[in-house]
């Protein structure tokens, strides 16, 4: 394994060495409304073009006074704009905060006013709002710059994006090496990026991740190409496409930023999750990113449509899902199919898997899923009909990317081998710690919160439980999460709740209680695109969400998952009463934060009468 070292000295330097490499070369592609009014195009920037808007916007911000690691804030959805934003800030000497554009108005105003961000990207009108109420709370923000939308007016303090750019290209053009100038000034040691943890619990928390810390990321993932070129297996190259619509707010979107500029792919940019599975066959991309949440859905839906289409059609796809699981479980030994069940899977893929990889578009050789775990059941099925999904696992703090399965090594329950110059080691209580590059330089104005989490031997604490098995790490639950019943035993919450949705393709998520309490139950929220559309196919159209969530027939629907369920568990950690929740969980609620993983204690407290009266005689058992 090598450490990964890199031969720049900032991601501008790398950014500017891509450029003199692949200048003609298309670097980015992103839809635009068609001004003849028919359905949106895409357009594309070449490397050399991305130059340019960079440097401008750059010099831009150089000309409202950012230095050397000040602080800019980048509040927007994932959109080509939010990129430029980060390479400029970045080419300028500065630091990116990133914050979710889901994010509620003092939450903006707190991870601004923590960082000291002295300028603010934002999307459109909704997002200036938010700051402009929030405005007293932020002192040190002296101007905003807003991508779209009015929000110019006779306010000094918003300009658009494009007025930024053209003050940037007038200085370019007064002092020609100011640009070139003020990138050599960037050092590895320098504040990259300030990334505020989406805690499930407290006050999110500045991660500080530095411009060695995204160096290392991206060579990592250069230096692993090269190593499985040599076993004869291909990962990413320059001529791959990638679909980009990860929040570029979370480390994970920001790892697949980074690593473009180092191996010189195609980014497709386009943040409205409602268009991914609609976009992918326009785009036609070899590889994406994404949240396990996705492929819940995806499944969900195909398992929807097959019902739709009758009990035959179904029964056929029950069928194919079954021959999907068992090739799964071949591969995954390292073998392939042969004799009945390579027949069996050539018949399943002519009636069911076939129109699955068209959705996907034909050029997709794999998927890559991280920031929560992937249930086993729903990898295996993608597997088996053709579709490999790569998981990966890391944290904010490490740079997202510390461990990544190889394509020819799929174990679904298992996040791979670390990246190469990434240690692991497992503590005495089961505590996963991780040792390397990409690992933070510590929490943003947080006196002893660093301390409590990373040793002097710069060994990272992750929070997370696991065992490595043959060098492939696989996480079990998280640390403060696990159960402990008052009968002494003890329960991974997340291993039942990960395993339950891929038993109820109607459900979005199911919340495991039971700490100190004498037997486990569960809160449940329905998907309500998926339950919607069952309710249609029963003839109770006429029912709402709210009612559905009520409705005895659904109720029945969700105890036989809950029975599946707790057929194999133990008899501590079957699930003895459950609720269904009378709505999804949202971010706006506090329910769940907005990379999607669920505060658990934020949704105890709030449904603490429904938790106890699951535990209370006057309780009927379902």
């Amino acid at each position: 394994m090598g450490n990964s070292s890199s031969p720049y000295s900032s991601l501008p330097d790398m950014f500017l060495s891509r450029v003199s490499e692949s200048g003609g070369r298309e670097a980015y592609r992103f839809p635009v409304p068609d001004p003849s009014g028919g359905p949106e195009i895409w357009k594309s920037l070449t490397w050399s073009q991305t130059r340019d808007r960079v440097r401008d916007i750059a010099l831009g911000l150089h000309s409202l006074g950012l230095t050397s690691q000040a602080r800019c804030a980048i509040l927007s959805g994932t959109r080509v704009e939010w990129i430029l934003a980060d390479l400029a800030v970045l080419c300028a000497g500065g630091a990116s905060t990133t914050v979710y554009p889901t994010s509620p108005a003092p939450d903006c105003a707190y991870i601004i006013s923590d960082s000291g961000s002295m300028i603010a990207f934002a999307e459109d009108d909704e997002q200036v709002a938010k700051l402009r109420e929030q405005r007293s709370q932020m002192p040190g923000l002296s101007k905003v710059v807003a991508f779209e939308g009015e929000s110019g007016g006779d306010d000094e303090w918003v300009m658009s994006l494009a007025e930024l750019e053209e003050a940037g290209a007038l200085l370019s053009r007064e002092e020609p090496d100011l640009f070139d100038t003020l990138v050599s000034s960037v050092r590895p040691d320098h504040l990259a990026t300030l990334i505020y943890t989406s805690g499930t619990t407290g006050r999110p928390k500045g991660v500080r991740l530095d411009h060695s810390n995204w160096l290392y990321e991206a060579h990592a993932l250069k230096d692993l190409n090269a190593e499985l070129r040599g076993q004869g297996w291909d990962l990413i190259g320059e001529n791959d496409l990638q679909y980009l619509w990860l929040p570029l707010a979370h480390a994970f979107g920001k790892v697949m930023e980074v690593s473009q500029l180092c191996i010189g792919f195609t980014t497709a940019v386009d943040g409205r999750v409602d268009r991914i599975v609609d976009n992918l066959a326009v785009v036609r991309p070899t590889f994406m990113a994404a949240a396990p949440r996705i492929f819940e859905k995806v499944y969900n839906r195909v398992v929807m449509q097959a019902r739709e289409g009758g009990p035959a059609k179904y029964r056929i796809f029950r069928w194919a899902a079954g021959i999907a699981d068992k090739v799964a479980r071949v591969k995954e030994e390292g073998r392939e199919p042969t004799g009945m069940l390579a027949a069996q899977e050539r018949l399943a893929h002519k009636l069911v898997f076939a129109k699955l990889q068209d959705r996907f578009g034909e050029q997709l050789r794999f998927f890559v899923s991280g920031s929560a775990p992937l249930a086993p059941d729903i990898g295996r099925f993608f597997y088996g009909a053709g579709i490999t999904i790569l998981e990966g696992y890391g944290l904010t703090e490490t740079s997202a990317g510390a461990f990544l399965t190889r394509p020819g090594d799929v174990r679904f329950g298992y996040v791979g081998l670390p990246l190469p110059g990434t240690e692991v080691r497992i503590a005495e209580d089961g505590e996963v710690m991780l040792r390397g590059a990409g690992v933070m330089r510590g929490y943003h104005n947080l006196s002893g919160a660093t301390e409590a989490v990373l040793t002097e031997e710069g060994w990272f604490a992750t929070g997370d439980i696991g065992v490595l098995e043959n060098g492939r790490l696989r996480i079990t639950d998280r640390k403060k999460e696990l159960i402990k019943t008052s009968g002494g035993k003890y329960v991974a919450p997340q291993a039942l709740e990960i395993r339950f949705k891929a038993l109820c393709p109607y459900v979005s998520n199911m919340i495991v209680h039971g700490d100190s309490r004498p037997y486990c139950v569960a809160l449940i929220a329905l998907d309500q695109e998926a339950i919607t559309s069952w309710a249609a196919e029963k003839g109770l159209a006429d029912l709402d969400y709210p009612a559905l969530t009520k409705d005895p027939r659904v109720r029945t629907l969700v105890q036989e998952a809950v029975d599946a369920l707790n057929r194999d568990l133990p008899r501590h950690e079957t699930i003895k009463r459950f609720e269904v929740l009378p709505n999804e969980l949202s971010v706006e609620e506090g329910e769940i934060t907005p990379s999607l993983k669920m505060r658990r204690r934020a949704i105890e407290s709030k449904y603490r009468q429904k938790l106890d009266g699951m535990y209370g005689d006057s309780v009927h058992r379902p």
